[in-house]
């Protein structure tokens, strides 16, 4: 197939120009031809890469000529599938390459390639490592019980469990820190008409996203941004103000999308006119407010009521008092937004990860945590050896090395095509 499209096969690992033809000659581009032998290549089989100079049509035709010779089009995520099952990375290493070009933000970007280069599956394997050790220790002494020593109430059981569960809670940080950069937050502004929603989605944006004006009910949409925190992706969304039952239509459909945004919010912002007081319509809206949502107040517009600038909680209820006008408070908002989601900026080595991983985490913690309650509450070695094992079980999903053909077809597919 190469040589019937360049002419000839290149030597391995040299970038070769040369002319890709159609059947009967013609010339369809002018290019570089690259051949990588297997193993030595991303997928660990025969790989030739073709690069022209990037016409749709040209490519295409290009495409088309392959396959006439016998190729076919990747399947989503084939080249890191193939790549995975011939050993060639893990399964946390191939779901990098497809965070990595997603990757919306800088700090992703860096924590996406600290994943594909092996740091979040490092952590992984050495954990197993000691989980495995010391599982083999209590099977071991399962087999010895009727020695005079009890070997699993010794003090070293008993520690080793505990550093497990420090360590595991602290590659699991990490793993919060990875999906908050990979996935990011839904931060949803809602309140009354003209309390100042559109102003301070403008000073989150940077810019004039929102039209703002002295009438109320200026939004009667949802408009939606994606910006920035130090790193930290953020989809604001700007709601249509809800108020009283109105008969005009097109405000009733607003108040509809708001509250549909409202029930899929990572974190709403109550907004509130601090120059009117909390009104009765305000409580109105506090009360009917999702109450799985995590929400913060904000009394706005202390540029008008005179207000100090502050953090306090009122009502049970996390405030903030700043003005959207002129900026007054928004750095407050930014670090409350931080400590709301557990994001550290400044936070080091943080590797990008999925909410499967979280819950392979969390699932191995849960085991390895029952198994110590067993032993020390039971005296139950055999209990704690098969929690251990689902600890086990659980980590591998993350790295592949226990998982199912499903869970492969649903990570693949939704990579890009062709990676």
């Amino acid at each position: 197939m190469v040589k019937a499209i360049c002419g000839t096969l290149p030597k391995p690992r040299y970038a070769q120009f040369c002319h890709f033809r159609e059947a009967d000659d013609t010339i369809i581009d002018s290019g570089i031809a690259l051949y990588f032998p297997g193993p030595a290549s991303f997928t660990g089989e025969d790989v030739v890469e073709l690069q022209g100079h990037g016409s749709p049509l040209v490519m295409d035709r290009l495409c088309q000529r392959a396959i006439e010779l016998g190729a076919r089009m990747a399947r989503p995520g084939e080249f890191s599938e193939r790549a995975f099952l011939n050993n060639k990375m893990d399964l946390a290493q191939a779901e990098a390459v497809a965070d990595l070009i997603e990757s919306s933000t800088e700090q992703a970007a860096r924590s996406a390639m600290r994943s594909l280069q092996g740091d979040f599956s490092n952590r992984i394997n050495a954990f197993l490592e000691e989980l495995t050790h010391l599982r083999m220790y209590v099977e071991a002494s399962i087999d010895f019980a009727d020695e005079e020593i009890d070997f699993l109430a010794e003090a070293q059981v008993d520690k080793q469990l505990q550093d497990l569960l420090t360590t595991l809670d602290g590659i699991a940080g990490s793993a919060r820190q990875g999906r908050l950069l990979r996935e990011g937050i839904s931060v949803v502004l809602a309140g009354q008409p003209n309390a100042g929603k559109s102003s301070l989605h403008n000073q989150l944006a940077g810019h004039d996203a929102a039209i703002v004006t002295d009438v109320a009910g200026t939004t009667r949409d949802v408009l939606r941004e994606q910006i920035h925190l130090d790193g930290l992706p953020l989809r604001i969304s700007d709601t249509a103000g809800l108020h009283e039952a109105t008969s005009d239509i097109v405000e009733l459909e607003g108040i509809r999308r708001t509250q549909n945004e409202l029930a899929q919010a990572d974190h709403i912002l109550l907004i509130i006119d601090d120059s009117l007081g909390m009104t009765p319509q305000d409580n109105k809206i506090l009360n009917d407010m999702p109450a799985d949502k995590p929400l913060t107040v904000i009394r706005n517009k202390i540029d008008r009521s005179g207000h100090q600038i502050g953090e306090t909680v009122e009502a049970g209820r996390q405030t903030i008092f700043l003005s959207a006008k002129t900026g007054e408070g928004m750095e407050l908002l930014r670090q409350h937004l931080f400590e709301a989601v557990g994001y550290h900026p400044e936070e080091e080595g943080v590797f990008i990860a999925r909410r499967r991983h979280l819950d392979a985490l969390s699932r191995a913690r849960l085991a390895i945590s029952h198994g110590y309650d067993c032993l020390a509450g039971l005296g139950a070695g055999e209990l704690l050896a098969e929690e251990l094992r689902q600890a086990q079980n659980a980590l591998g999903e993350i790295t592949g090395t226990f998982t199912t053909e499903d869970l492969l077809d649903h990570i693949f597919s939704s990579f890009c095509i062709g990676k």
